[in-house]
């Protein structure tokens, strides 16, 4: 089912069963479940069962995902590697990377998700120095110099909802000859990002604001990255898959030499699903759909005396301080309220299928709960 350019909020809540029971503010999370992600899943077994053996197709589903993580980033798909999760996508590029020189330092901010931190001290053991500053672009420019070899920055941070200046912090990481890497999980689907305007390296996945499930993963390279040689590797980033070959290492000279084993071809199929109702509605559009709910649930909360850990922006994530974040959680859920939390705050994100009774609920809920309000 196609979904048209104005087709949010009360547009393409039908779409999304969960909303007709809970008031479903968790995106941040996980992306609710629409129509179309769970016939992606039954598409991919009624053809497995009708076909038997469906390698052609399946490979064909993943270029297809590919293009379509290309479109979102505003990047040819040749730029972008199909990866499992961020983990595995930020392991493989920092496997190209050689710390046992000069310019061995990684710079990473005090907002980055822990998949990003861990893989940054666990190359310690190849030689890395991890230097962890504040998300502020003046920050980075104390950190950064020309010992750095990967300077890394969070998008939209999972714990207090911040949009970092990733164009600044890229500018200087560029400056000192080092690669940029942005982690856009907490935004992409839901802000606007060219990928190629502010990164070296953009990884994401597919679970939270691009409406489908764990185990899909992208990450964008950039033609100077393309030239390195990972070392964490698998078959499908041979230069040709079909041929299968074992007698040397040949990567693909595109961003497929950073993709891996057998494709999650599941998850592809979802994936594509999800990423096709974001790219019908509009990332754009999305944006300025959430930005006015955004400011109302602002608003509620300055009314309320709720203090937010981050100040307004784009950013679809609002964090609200509480003095027991589980709590309020657990509060809310009873009241068919979903939403999250990290770090002492009441997380809340707002996606296409969100409406402003959404909003207020969530502040009539506050309001009922004030006593765990920080």
């Amino acid at each position: 089912m196609a979904v048209s350019g104005t087709a949010l909020g009360e547009g393409i809540r039908g779409r999304f069963p969960v909303l007709a029971s809970k008031v479903y503010v968790n995106s941040c999370s996980q992306g609710a479940l629409s129509d179309a992600v769970r016939a992606a899943y039954e598409e991919y077994l009624e053809g497995w069962d009708a076909n038997g053996a469906e390698w052609g197709f399946w490979v064909e589903r993943a270029e297809r995902v590919r293009a379509r993580f290309g479109e979102l980033l505003s990047v040819e798909a040749d730029a972008v590697a199909v990866q499992t999760s961020v983990s595995a996508a930020v392991s493989a590029f920092v496997s190209s990377l050689d710390f046992r020189g000069e310019r061995n330092r990684i710079v990473i901010s005090e907002n980055e998700f822990p998949a990003i931190g861990q893989i940054a001290h666990a190359q310690e053991l190849r030689g890395a120095e991890v230097v962890q500053v504040g998300p502020e672009p003046e920050a980075y420019a104390a950190a950064v110099d020309e010992r750095t070899a990967l300077v890394c920055s969070t998008f939209v941070s999972y714990r207090t909802g911040e949009v970092h200046d990733v164009a600044a912090i890229g500018g200087i990481a560029r400056e000192h000859g080092a690669l940029m890497l942005v982690d856009a999980y907490q935004g992409v689907g839901a802000l606007p990002l060219a990928a190629a305007e502010v990164a070296d390296v953009v990884v994401g996945g597919t679970v939270k604001y691009l409406l489908a499930s764990a185990g899909l993963a992208f990450m964008f390279v950039s033609d100077a990255v393309r030239e390195r040689l990972p070392t964490q590797t698998g078959w499908f980033a041979d230069e040709d898959i079909f041929e299968m070959q074992i007698e040397r290492y040949r990567p693909h000279p595109s961003a497929r030499r950073f993709d891996a084993g057998t494709p999650p071809v599941p998850n592809i199929y979802a994936g594509l699903a999800g990423i096709e109702l974001i790219l019908a509605a509009g990332v754009p559009q999305i944006r300025d759909h959430v930005a006015g709910l955004v400011r109302r649930l602002l608003e509620g909360c300055a009314e309320l005396g709720a203090r937010v850990a981050a100040p307004a922006g784009e950013s679809p994530l609002v964090c609200i301080r509480s003095t027991d974040a589980p709590a309020l959680v657990e509060a809310l859920a009873a009241e068919e309220i979903v939403a999250s939390e990290r770090a002492s705050s009441l997380r809340v994100s707002l996606h296409l299928y969100n409406v402003e009774s959404d909003v207020d609920a969530v502040l009539a809920g506050l309001e009922r709960h004030r006593h765990l309000l920080a």
